[in-house]
């Protein structure tokens, strides 16, 4: 697997080609044309990504042979809440966002969080339950027009890291 890097503000225009390729190449069959629309169209029509990469902590997996081609990126803003998880769609199933997830838990842990919580869509929901995380509620939200269910989630980081410790 490929090393991780930070990302910067300057990483933009990427992580929204990223946001809208997985978007696009993934929620076919779990959400309806215009949900999908809505929310590839998110990162290009809002500041929130914007905004995430300037406040938050995020990494990118990157291409083999070129660490300045991002296939896959995570952010923590603010520090005990994962805002973004994208990966693109010929990047998808290689474990990228398993070890971008892990390494932003472990950060968090490090910078003194204990827990995390996210709202965790359709397409991320799997691997966050794979990983440890827990449904703390079901809710329906309206995204860019759009209305889309999803979960609030949460995952306890002490347990993890003594265990961790322990074994």
């Amino acid at each position: 697997m490929e090393n991780l890097r930070v990302l910067h503000p300057v990483d933009l225009d990427q992580v929204a080609a990223v946001y809208h390729d997985a978007v696009i190449s993934q929620a076919k069959g779990l959400y309806s044309q215009a949900q999908i629309a809505a929310w590839a169209n998110h990162a290009h029509t809002s500041n929130a990504v914007r905004e995430a990469l300037h406040r938050g902590y995020g990494l990118a997996s990157c291409a083999a042979n070129n660490q300045n081609i991002i296939e896959a990126f995570g952010v923590l803003d603010p520090p005990q809440r994962l805002s973004l998880l994208y990966c693109r769609g010929r990047a998808s199933r290689q474990g990228r966002g398993r070890l971008i997830l892990q390494s932003l838990e472990s950060h968090a842990w490090q910078q003194g969080g204990r827990q995390l919580h996210t709202e965790a869509s359709q397409l991320s929901k799997p691997l966050l339950l794979q990983l440890g995380w827990q449904i703390e509620a079901e809710e329906k939200v309206i995204f860019a027009g759009e209305s889309f269910q999803r979960w609030r989630m949460i995952k306890d980081l002490s347990q993890q890291n003594e265990r961790g410790r322990d074994g």
